[in-house]
């Protein structure tokens, strides 16, 4: 069964960064496009962005355009979600997901951004 784990949350102030990370296993991550998706309190998931196999193609939301990056090192069966100038609005729980609603996803990571 595919396993995703992420890491690299916690606490940041407004116009801060974190580099989220997520390690996927039992499953042939080379092969598949990855996505992130978010979910902030009391709503419901949001995808953020994804991935082709390559690398080469990378689509984002609109809040994520140009403050957001996603990157993908197929060696390590990892994804990673770059974010820039963190906005209040921006707190959520992030997952890593095989699929854009996020019906597969792992167990989260938090982000908090506050002053």
């Amino acid at each position: 069964q595919v396993q995703l784990v992420e890491s690299g949350g916690g606490l940041v102030q407004p116009g801060g960064s974190l580099r989220l990370s997520c390690v996927v296993s039992e499953f042939t991550f080379s092969n598949n496009w990855m996505n992130w998706v978010r979910q902030a309190p009391g709503k419901g998931i949001e995808w953020v962005s994804h991935i082709s196999t390559s690398g080469l193609t990378r689509n984002y939301a609109d809040f994520a355009k140009g403050r957001f990056t996603i990157s993908r090192d197929n060696l390590r069966s990892t994804l990673y979600l770059e974010m820039n100038n963190l906005k209040r609005e921006d707190t959520a729980v992030y997952y890593c997901a095989l699929d854009s609603r996020g019906d597969q996803r792992g167990q989260g990571t938090q982000v908090i951004v506050s002053s």
